[in-house]
C-alpha cells in the first residue's frame, strides 16, 4: 500500500496533509525517515511512526455509539444532524451504521466500516436478536402479551416473528417493557404496540445480538469495542450461519 493512502486512512489529515507530514520528515518506516508519499509499505509488517508515535492500521473498526433523540441514522443529510456527525475523531474510513434507529429512537448503534459482519447481522435469514426498551400509553394485557409473543399482524403481508416480553412495569395509563424481535421491519416495534391498543412514548434500543448497550456511555457518545464485544457479535453470527 502507498505510505500517503493508509495514513490518510488512519485520519491524520487529509491526502494533501498526510503528503506534507511525509515530505516534511514526520513519518519514519521502521526506524527511516521516509519522504516520498508514494513509498510502498506492508500495513501488517512494517514498524510506521508519526513524529514518533507509532501507527497501528486496522483494516476494520468497531464502534459502540449511544444514539440520541433527534439525530438520523444516516452517512450524509441535508437537513438534520447523522450519527457520523457525531463520530468526530474516530479513526477508519467509510464508517457506517449497521442498520437504522428512527430518529426519535435513542439507544445503541453499531457503526463499523466491515461490510461483511453488517451483512450477516442484518440478514433477514439470520434472525438476529434486537432488545428494546419501550414505554408506552394504554394498557398492555395477558391478550396483548400473547400476541406479540406469537407473532402480530402490523398490516404487511404475513405478521411479525414471534417476539419475547420481559420486564413489563404497569400503571394505570401506561406501561412500560422490554421487548425481543428479530426482524428490522419499518417502525416494528411501534407498529406492533399499536396492533396491541399502546401508543410508544419512548423507544430505546439495548442490545443487539452479542452488543449490549454501556450504560455507562452518555447519550451522543461513543467508544471503541472491547475484544469481548467483538467477539460476541461474531459469536453471534457464526452460530447462525
Amino acid at each position: 500500500m502507498r505510505l500517503d493512502k493508509l495514513i490518510s486512512q488512519m485520519q491524520l489529515g487529509t491526502r494533501s496533509q498526510v503528503k506534507e507530514f511525509i515530505r516534511n520528515g514526520n513519518i519514519t518506516v521502521n526506524g527511516m525517515v521516509v519522504k516520498k508519499p508514494e513509498y510502498k509499505v506492508d500495513e501488517r509488517e512494517d514498524n510506521i511512526c508519526f513524529m514518533g508515535r507509532e501507527l497501528c492500521y486496522q483494516e476494520y473498526v468497531y464502534y459502540m455509539l449511544n444514539k440520541p433523540s433527534g439525530v438520523v441514522t444516516a452517512t450524509k443529510d441535508k437537513q438534520d444532524k447523522t450519527v457520523l456527525d457525531l463520530m468526530q475523531g474516530a479513526v477508519g474510513r467509510d464508517l457506517f451504521p449497521v442498520g437504522r434507529l428512527d430518529k426519535d429512537t435513542e439507544g445503541l448503534l453499531l457503526i463499523t466500516n466491515d461490510g461483511a459482519l453488517s451483512h450477516n447481522l442484518l440478514s433477514p435469514r439470520k434472525h438476529v436478536e434486537k432488545t428494546y426498551y419501550v414505554e408506552c400509553e394504554g394498557t398492555l394485557t395477558k391478550e396483548g402479551i400473547l400476541k406479540l409473543e406469537q407473532g402480530t399482524d402490523i398490516g404487511d403481508e404475513n405478521p411479525t416473528l414471534p417476539a419475547r416480553v420481559h420486564s413489563v412495569k404497569r400503571s394505570d395509563t401506561s406501561y412500560s417493557l422490554e421487548l425481543t424481535v428479530t426482524e428490522g421491519r419499518f417502525h416494528q416495534i411501534k407498529r406492533m404496540i399499536g396492533a396491541v391498543g399502546g401508543n410508544v412514548t419512548y423507544l430505546k434500543r439495548i442490545s443487539f445480538g452479542g452488543l449490549v448497550l454501556d450504560n455507562a456511555l452518555a447519550k451522543g457518545a461513543w467508544r471503541a469495542l472491547r475484544q469481548e464485544e467483538l467477539e460476541a457479535l461474531t459469536k453471534q453470527k457464526k452460530e447462525k450461519d
